[in-house]
């Protein structure tokens, strides 16, 4: 079960890495051109929820995070033995939690630099870090999980 902890640990990581080379090298509102119009580093302050909801409500989210994490961490330990794509979700979420977490924390606000825009449909979708995506992409396998796995287990095939 400790392997798992290591895709947290990675989240953490990588995630941490990038933000530091956002808030290092580049000033708050600038932009990085990477594949012009599509997808470009902009240098970027959250001090709310996803998509900026609820600014300014720092106690909540620490409450709510602290929360979250130690739900995390009994989910796993009580369901996650023998069930990789579950367990593997659950990794995805608590790297993805730890890690805005520690930006609240030590930075009062999360730094988020991932900007893409959706020509097809003219969207520009909310600018996002390496937390978020591991906290969607964990989402999404928990909904693969218990729409195509969950309760599956031990049934035999007639």
């Amino acid at each position: 079960m400790f392997k798992y902890y290591l895709i947290a640990l990675f989240v953490i990581i990588v995630d941490q890495l990038t933000k530091w080379g956002i808030v290092k090298n580049m000033t708050e509102g600038q932009e990085i051109v990477v594949w012009d119009p599509i997808f470009s580093l902009y240098s970027h302050r959250n001090q709310g929820a996803a998509w900026g909801m609820m600014q300014g409500k720092i106690g909540l989210f620490t409450i709510i995070t602290v929360v979250v994490i130690i739900a995390i961490i009994y989910y796993f330990h009580k369901e996650g033995k023998g069930k990789p794509l579950f367990a593997t979700s659950l990794m995805l979420l608590l790297g993805g939690a730890i890690g805005n977490f520690i930006d609240r924390l030590t930075r009062g606000e999360v730094v988020d630099f991932a900007s893409f825009w959706i020509p097809v449909i003219d969207y520009d979708f909310p600018i996002f870090n390496i937390a978020d995506m591991a906290l969607t992409f964990g989402v999404i396998l928990m909904i693969i999980y218990v729409l195509f796995f969950e309760g599956k287990q031990g049934k035999v095939k007639k």
